[in-house]
C-alpha cells in the first residue's frame, strides 16, 4: 500500500559492493563521496584494510585541521563566509597539494600565533603564581625568600611547594609530619597550598605521599626576586602582557580575516578528507584487493556504477536487492510541500524499512491543528517573521537541512493559521471592531466558519468531530497493519474500537440525549448499541490474546482510553478560543487605557499620550499572546499527532538513510 498523499513507503533500496585493487581504492571513495549516494556499512566478509596506512594519512588530515581550527580560534563572533571557490573543485586537488596550501596559510599566521600563545601562557602562568604564592605570603612572614629559594635541592635540606584540594590537606600534614623540619599552610577558595622544608633522606617519602594523594608539586619560575616583591609587580605584570595580547590578538584578527575565504574553503576540505578516510578504515581488503559496500536508493544505482566504471578502470560493483532479514536505512520519499512535517515524524521515530510512513496524513492534520489553534490573520504572518528573522539565532546552524525544513514547516502551518483568520475575519481577536470600527463578520470570507470558531459550544463539538474522524482513521490504518502482520490481537482489538466509535457513539448520544446522529429509525439504533456490544467484546478478546493474563487489566484501559482520546481534541477549541480571548482582552485593556488617558488629560495631549500607551499594551500583550499560543499550538499539534493517532499505528524503530557524500556550501558560519 502505497498512497503518497495519504501514506507513503521509504524508498526503496540495494546492496551495494565496489570491489578495486588497493591502489585505486582512492579514487573510488572520491568518486563514492562526490555521487553522494551510499550509505557506508561495516564489511564483514574480508579483513581489515592496513590501518597503518590509514591512520597516518589521517594523522596528516587531523594535524592540517589542527592548524585551520588555530586560526579560526581569533575570530571572536559568528559571521557568514561565502566561498569564492567551488568546494567539488577544491576537494578533488591531490591532497599534497591542500596539505601545501594550509601550511603555507598557517606559516603566514604562525609568528603572530606563537606570540599570542606563549603571552597567554604567561599571563596564566603567573595568574597562577598569584592565586598560591600570595595566600603563602600572607599566612607566614618568614618566607620572604627569594623565588628560586622557594623551591630548592641542596645535599642536606630540600623545599617544595604542594597544591592539593582544601579537604585532604590533613591527611598530607599527617603522612610527612615526621620528615618535615617546617611547613606552612595556607588557603584559597578550595585549595590548600602547603610550603614544606625537610632533610633530603626524606623527600622520597614526602613525594609518594603527594603523588598517593592526589596532590601536585607547585613550580615556580626561578627569578632573582624575594616573594614580597614578586607579589608587588605581578599586577603590573599581568596588566602589561595582556595589553601585548589584546594588541597581538587584533593583529592576528585582522590578518586571519585577509585569508577566511579561503581558511573556511580548506577547512570545508579537510573535513571532508576526515570522512572520507574514516570509510576508508570501515572498507576491507583481501590481499589485493579492497571492498567498500553500504545502501544505496534504486533509482541511484545506474548513475553510480556508470561513474564508478568511468572514473575506475578495474573496478567491480554488485547490486542487490535487500532480503527479508535485512534492514536497510530508510530515505523519505515525500512530495516537496510535505517534506518539512519528516521532523515531526523523525521526532516520535524514523519509520522501518518496511514500514508505512505516515509523514503526508501527518502534514495535514498537524498543519490543520496548528492553524485552528493560532487562526489569526496577524499572528500567522507575525509567526512567519519570526521563523524567518528571529529563530536562526537560537540554533547554532541555521543552514543545515533540518533547521530549514524546520522553518519550512512552521511556514506552512503558520499559513494555514493566516487561512484560519482570513475565513473567520479574525486579526488580533477582535481588533479591526474594537479600533478600526470593522465588525470581524463583515471581512470573514466564510460567516458560518467564523460563528463555529468563536462560538466555545460549536467549537468544542467541531473539535470532537475531528477528533472522531482522526482516532477512527488511525484505528483503521492499526487495523490494515494487523492484517498485514497476520496478528489476530491488533486486528480484534483495532476492529473492536472502530465499532465501539462508529455504532457506540450515535447509540449514546440518541440513548441520552435523543438527538439522531443518523437520520433512521429507533430500531437502528438499536443495532448500533449491539453492534457497539461486539466491539467492546472484541477489545476484552483483544487484550487476553494479546497480553494473556494482564488482558484482565489492560481492557479496562483500553476501552476508557478511546472516550480519552476523543476528549483530547477538545484542547483544539481549548487552545484556540484561548488564544482569540486573550487578544479580546488586551484590546480591550488598550480601549479602556486610552479612554482613561485621553479623559484625563487635555486636548491633543491627551490623545497623544493616550495613544502611544495603548500601542506599548497592545504591542506588549499580542507579542506575549503570539509567542505563548505559536508554543501551545505547536506541542498540542504534536501530542495529538502523537499520542492520539500514531501510537495506533506507527512504531518508528528505522534506521535513517545517511549517505557519505560532500555537502557544498555557499557560506560557512565560524568565530
Amino acid at each position: 500500500m502505497n498512497l503518497p498523499l495519504l501514506l507513503n513507503t521509504p524508498e526503496p533500496m540495494a546492496r551495494m559492493r565496489v570491489v578495486t585493487t588497493r591502489d585505486r581504492s582512492d579514487a573510488a571513495l572520491k568518486t563514492l563521496h562526490e555521487e553522494g549516494v551510499l550509505h557506508v556499512e561495516q564489511s564483514e566478509e574480508l579483513k581489515p584494510v592496513e590501518r597503518a596506512a590509514v591512520e597516518g594519512a589521517r594523522n596528516r588530515v587531523s594535524e592540517s585541521l589542527k592548524y585551520i581550527n588555530e586560526i579560526l580560534s581569533y575570530i571572536p563572533e559568528k559571521e557568514k563566509v561565502f566561498l569564492k571557490e567551488d568546494l567539488t573543485t577544491k576537494y578533488l586537488r591531490p591532497f599534497d597539494e591542500i596539505e601545501s596550501d594550509t601550511r603555507s596559510l598557517y606559516a603566514t599566521l604562525t609568528d603572530l600565533y606563537k606570540k599570542a600563545a606563549g603571552l597567554d601562557r604567561e599571563i596564566k602562568r603567573l595568574r597562577e603564581d598569584n592565586r598560591y604564592l600570595r595566600p603563602l605570603s600572607e599566612a607566614s612572614e618568614e618566607i620572604d625568600l627569594s623565588l628560586a629559594d622557594l623551591s630548592f635541592s641542596g645535599n642536606y635540606l630540600f623545599s617544595m611547594i604542594f597544591v592539593m584540594p582544601l579537604e585532604l590537606h590533613r591527611s598530607f600534614l599527617d603522612r610527612i609530619r615526621p620528615h618535615t623540619l617546617h611547613t606552612v599552610v595556607a588557603t584559597t577558595e578550595n585549595e590548600a597550598v602547603v610550603y614544606v622544608i625537610a632533610r633530603v633522606e626524606g623527600k622520597k617519602v614526602i613525594e609518594d605521599a603527594a603523588n598517593d594523594l592526589g596532590c601536585r608539586m607547585f613550580e615556580i619560575a626561578p627569578e632573582d626576586l624575594t616573594l614580597k616583591h614578586f607579589l608587588v609587580i605581578i599586577e603590573s605584570r599581568i596588566q602589561g602582557l595582556e595589553e601585548q595580547l589584546t594588541t597581538v590578538t587584533r593583529e592576528l584578527q585582522s590578518k586571519t580575516r585577509e585569508h577566511l575565504a579561503e581558511v573556511v574553503l580548506l577547512k570545508e576540505v579537510l573535513s571532508a578528507e576526515s570522512e572520507r578516510l574514516a570509510i576508508l578504515e570501515k572498507a576491507s581488503e583481501a590481499k589485493y584487493v579492497t571492498m567498500v559496500e553500504g545502501w544505496i536508493p534504486e533509482a541511484n544505482v545506474e548513475s553510480a556504477m556508470l561513474h564508478l566504471k568511468e572514473a575506475i578502470d578495474i573496478v567491480f560493483v554488485d547490486v542487490r536487492a535487500a532480503t527479508e532479514s535485512e534492514e536497510p536505512p530508510a530515505k523519505f520519499n515525500n512530495l516537496g510541500p510535505l517534506r518539512p512535517f519528516e521532523v515531526v515524524v523523525k521526532l516520535f521515530g524514523v519509520p522501518g524499512y518496511r514500514e508505512w510512513d505516515p509523514t503526508p496524513i501527518i502534514a495535514y492534520t498537524f498543519a490543520i491543528f496548528f492553524g485552528l489553534m493560532l487562526g489569526d490573520v496577524i499572528y500567522g504572518l507575525g509567526l512567519i517573521l519570526a521563523a524567518r528573522f528571529v529563530l536562526p539565532f537560537f540554533t547554532d546552524d541555521p543552514e543545515s537541512d533540518n533547521f530549514k525544513l524546520f522553518q519550512r514547516l512552521i511556514y506552512t502551518s503558520s499559513v494555514i493559521a493566516l487561512i484560519v483568520g482570513l475565513l473567520s475575519g479574525t486579526a488580533l481577536g477582535d481588533f479591526t471592531w474594537r479600533f478600526l470600527g470593522i465588525y470581524e463578520g463583515d471581512w470573514a470570507l466564510v460567516g458560518p466558519f467564523r460563528e463555529v470558531i468563536t462560538n466555545p459550544v460549536y467549537f468544542i463539538v467541531g473539535a470532537l468531530v475531528i477528533g472522531i474522524i482522526h482516532i477512527i482513521l488511525a484505528h483503521l490504518l492499526g487495523f490494515i497493519r494487523g492484517a498485514r502482520e497476520r496478528s489476530k490481537g491488533i486486528m480484534l482489538s483495532r476492529a473492536g474500537s472502530l465499532s465501539v466509535i462508529i455504532f457506540g457513539i450515535p447509540f449514546l448520544l440518541y440513548g441520552m440525549m435523543d438527538f439522531r446522529v443518523v437520520p433512521v429509525g429507533e430500531g437502528v439504533y438499536t443495532i448500533f448499541g449491539y453492534l457497539a456490544a461486539v466491539g467492546f467484546v472484541m477489545i476484552v478478546v483483544a487484550a487476553f490474546v494479546q497480553m494473556k493474563g494482564l488482558g484482565a487489566i489492560f481492557w479496562l484501559l483500553d476501552v476508557t482510553g478511546i472516550l480519552g482520546d476523543i476528549m483530547s481534541y477538545a484542547r483544539l477549541a481549548g487552545v484556540g478560543l484561548a488564544t482569540f480571548y486573550l487578544a479580546y482582552s488586551f484590546n480591550m485593556l488598550g480601549e479602556m487605557i486610552y479612554g482613561a488617558l485621553s479623559g484625563m488629560l487635555p486636548g491633543l495631549l491627551g490623545v497623544a499620550i493616550g495613544g502611544i500607551a495603548t500601542i506599548i499594551v497592545l504591542l506588549f500583550g499580542h507579542s506575549l499572546n503570539l509567542a505563548l499560543s505559536g508554543l501551545g499550538a505547536f506541542i498540542h499539534s504534536l501530542r495529538l499527532c502523537f499520542v492520539e493517532f500514531m501510537f495506533k499505528f506507527y512504531e518508528g524503530g528505522g534506521r535513517q538513510y545517511e549517505p557519505f557524500c560532500l555537502k557544498p556550501r555557499t557560506f560557512i558560519v565560524v568565530g
